[in-house]
């Protein structure tokens, strides 16, 4: 077998990057509209890194959604998310990567204990598998309510900003 030393070390070069490759990227959701307070120099925008909603308490929702089977998902409660930035808006509008956005109650969160998912079945999430932030309702808990058309527009995945109002 002969000796190949550049394609040895393009080998060698690919095997060590797989592991960046795999690793989802660190995250960040920003908040504005009616808060309280911001952490950017504008004081309009409070940005709420991976590891800040990392220490927020996880809570568990066991439930399918249209475009899932059951599953376990884990992430903070929405509220607790809103209240990093004292959140005093009524409403808030979701924004994702992919430009979809939708207007929900905070009553409506809370009443139904939404979690912002961070994980699903113990795998965090990705962009391509509705991260990295998906919001989760416990449909399965609540099927009369949280299923149909109008409902599914309330799981809003690949959140990247929450608009206060």
């Amino acid at each position: 077998m002969q000796w190949r030393a550049p394609a040895f070390f393009a080998f060698l070069a690919a095997l060590l990057m797989l592991p960046l490759a795999v690793r989802a990227a660190p995250f960040e959701l920003e908040m504005q509209g009616k808060i309280g307070k911001t952490n950017d120099p504008s004081h309009t925008v409070y940005r709420i890194s991976e590891a800040e909603l990392l220490k927020l308490p996880a809570h568990t929702i066991v439930t399918s959604t249209r475009w899932t089977p059951k599953s376990t998902f884990t992430g903070p409660l929405f509220t607790d998310v809103l209240q990093l930035a004292e959140a005093r808006g009524d409403s808030v509008e979701l924004r994702t990567f992919d430009d979809y956005s939708v207007t929900l109650t905070v009553s409506e969160a809370r009443h139904y204990g939404a979690i912002l998912a961070y994980s699903m079945n113990g795998k965090r999430l990705k962009v391509r598998d509705f991260g990295p932030l998906f919001l989760i309702f416990p449909r399965d808990a609540y099927p009369s309510e949280l299923t149909g058309a109008v409902a599914d527009t309330k799981y809003v995945w690949q959140v990247k900003a929450l608009i206060l109002k």
